[in-house]
């Protein structure tokens, strides 16, 4: 005898893995971010290295020099993870930490010359490896800027953690 579900999920809403928006995103997910890493392989930079670079050069660029929480708020990263991120991109000589004047707890963080070069370059190729894996996108029609406000858009919602309605 079949189980059924009250809630909709599970067997009787899926038939399978190829009708599964989450197992496609899984996948797509999977095949961009090791695209992502071949090409920052030769900056000698992880992907989260990047996202927190890209995200302190930007920032730096608009005049502000972030500590690590803003910079963790920046890049959607946990605070944690991004203190032990910083650490790395700070011995790589990426960046410098500065004690805040206000909280002495608190590190500012600038980009140096050799990080700037490197977050430019880089930028560049993971520029360069989005448009041709999103590109796969925008050939069968959808257009570019729609695809990123979907993923704007499921990026922001709020999220509803099992047993949440």
């Amino acid at each position: 005898m079949r189980r059924r579900l009250v809630s909709g999920a599970g067997p009787d809403r899926h038939p399978g893995p190829e009708t599964s928006p989450g197992f496609w995103l899984w996948h797509a997910t999977l095949r961009w971010q090791r695209e992502i890493a071949a090409a920052l392989a030769p900056f000698d930079l992880t992907h989260a290295q990047f996202v927190l670079l890209s995200c302190a050069w930007w920032l730096n660029e608009q005049g502000h020099t972030p500590n690590q929480q803003a910079l963790a708020a920046q890049a959607g990263t946990d605070v944690k993870m991004t203190s032990q991120v910083v650490r790395k991109l700070e011995a790589k000589g990426f960046l410098s930490r500065e004690t805040d004047p206000q909280d002495t707890r608190a590190r500012r963080l600038r980009i140096t010359e050799r990080g700037t070069e490197a977050a430019v370059a880089a930028i560049a190729e993971v520029e360069r490896v989005d448009e041709a894996f999103f590109g796969a996108a925008t050939a069968k029609g959808t257009d570019g800027r729609q695809l990123v406000g979907l993923l704007r858009h499921l990026a922001e919602a709020p999220e509803r953690l099992p047993g949440q309605r």
